[in-house]
């Protein structure tokens, strides 16, 4: 049986006489002769094991739908999930904003006619900074990830130097991000925490600082919620090696903690999802950089940075990039790490809920999740055989252990699937010495019921 002749609804070049007539504008009889450099041993002649094209958009959106309609979302169940993406309320106008058409791509703007997104991203990092009490803050990039790492590429810029101490705390999927980012530029190396606290080794950190690393980076929070009481004398020992000092941190609690500039963080970096930015299934996400406005640092920015100045017209204020130059845009190859796109996008949103929220919002944000991250430990940890595995402070999010129970955190989590909750990230699949904890989050979200549902359903199943 002959093929069927089949033209693609939405690919007008799939036309076979279109096809025709372009290849012989190029001189080719045939499509294959445009893969020539492609030696034979590398091409694949087989058919690929995918399902057949959907001929039409009716059995496309069908389609669709029932993939979707094989996803549980917070919206049908209660979630305790987090480690890095957190089920935060988002302001109606948040969406209303960052919905209009002047607003809706992930694209910083191009030079000289696109003031408006301009002045919206500067006003963002105008915000952030205030929010962490330093000067200069870049265009969203991809992720904390990415931006802890060109952190780390600053850093490393900065001092000539190549090591940078890790707490080994950090989430492990963004430890690959960095190892991958860095190396073999920076080489990464894993300071330990401690058993009884989750903190950072101070000792550990002291006796490795020297002239060969060019600082450290640590969270506050950290990935496993513990909040570091520590911060300032890190930064005194990191300074004390002349090494800069990177601290990763969640925004939301800076309305209650102090923020990293106050114990001598050089850089912060950290992640805006929380600040009016939805789950969607893990995907917004957005990282950003501050540091102080010291030229020395302002240089090593990749990214875009966004000033104000006045203009020709009195009363008129322009906005555009500081320092082009810094940038792979501007310098292209020669630059210092290569940016693309950004997630500019959610910068607007983040911008949307700080103005909504004010100092006085972000405050009671903060105290909100303080209230109800405490009562959980406290309510779950009255279950038998369940205790923290931390002591110490936790903002939003704590561990539990569950070793001395006769259920494994897979069991767990599957009998709370069905009872249309999500419970804590498994953390034995992540790191060696936490087999049978779980990660818990709490936002302001949660209510004193929701806790107290959970605390129920856990004893039902523990027995």
């Amino acid at each position: 049986m002959s093929e069927v002749r089949r033209i693609h609804p939405y690919i007008p070049n799939s036309v076979p006489e279109t096809k025709a007539e372009m290849l012989a504008e190029i001189g080719v009889d045939d499509v294959d002769r445009l893969y020539d450099d492609i030696p034979e041993s590398l091409r694949f002649r087989g058919r690929l094991n995918i399902p057949q094209g959907l001929s039409s958009e009716l059995d496309l959106q069908r389609h669709v739908e029932d993939v979707l309609g094989a996803n549980q979302s917070c919206a049908e169940n209660l979630s305790f999930l987090g480690g890095g993406c957190y089920h935060h309320y988002v302001p109606a106008i948040c969406d209303e904003i960052v919905d209009r058409s002047e607003f809706l791509t992930a694209y910083a703007g191009e030079p000289y006619e696109d003031h408006g997104r301009f002045q919206a991203l500067f006003e963002y990092e105008s915000l952030m900074a205030e929010l962490l009490e330093l000067d200069v803050v870049n265009v969203p990039t991809y992720d904390w990830g990415q931006a802890a790492s060109t952190s780390i590429r600053m850093a490393g810029r900065i001092t000539g130097r190549s090591t940078m101490l890790v707490a080994d705390s950090i989430a492990p999927s963004r430890l690959a991000i960095l190892t991958n980012y860095c190396e073999p530029v920076m080489k990464i190396e894993l300071i330990g925490h401690s058993s009884l606290t989750g903190k950072l080794d101070l000792a550990a950190l002291k006796a490795r600082m020297d002239d060969s690393v060019a600082g450290v980076y640590f969270e506050n929070p950290s990935y496993l919620g513990s909040v570091e009481t520590d911060g300032q004398a890190i930064a005194d020992a990191v300074h004390a090696a002349s090494g800069v000092c990177i601290v990763g941190v969640d925004p939301t609690c800076l309305g209650v903690i102090v923020p990293p500039s106050r114990y001598g963080a050089d850089i912060v970096c950290g992640e805006i999802q929380g600040l009016g930015n939805h789950m969607h299934f893990g995907g917004i996400l957005a990282g950003f950089i501050a540091t102080r406005d010291k030229e020395a640092y302002v240089a090593e920015y990749p990214s875009r940075l966004f000033g104000i100045c006045k203009t020709a017209v009195e009363g008129e204020w322009g906005f555009g990039d500081v320092a082009y130059e810094r940038t792979s845009f501007g310098v292209r190859e020669q630059g210092k790490e290569f940016i693309g796109t950004a997630a500019a996008l959610y910068g607007i949103s983040t911008a949307v809920y700080l103005s909504l929220m004010g100092p006085q919002g972000m405050r009671e944000l903060g105290q909100n999740i303080i209230q109800k991250t405490q009562y959980a430990m406290r309510r779950l940890t009255e279950l038998p055989n369940v205790t923290l595995r931390f002591d110490g402070f936790h903002f939003k999010e704590f561990v539990l252990d569950f070793s001395a129970t006769a259920s494994s955190v897979e069991e767990i989590n599957a009998e709370l699937r069905e009872r249309s909750i999500f419970g804590g990230k498994d953390l034995g699949t992540e790191f060696e010495n936490l087999k049978c904890c779980a990660l818990y989050a709490l936002t302001e979200r949660h209510t004193k019921k929701d806790i107290d549902r959970l605390a129920t359903e856990l004893k039902t199943i523990l027995g």
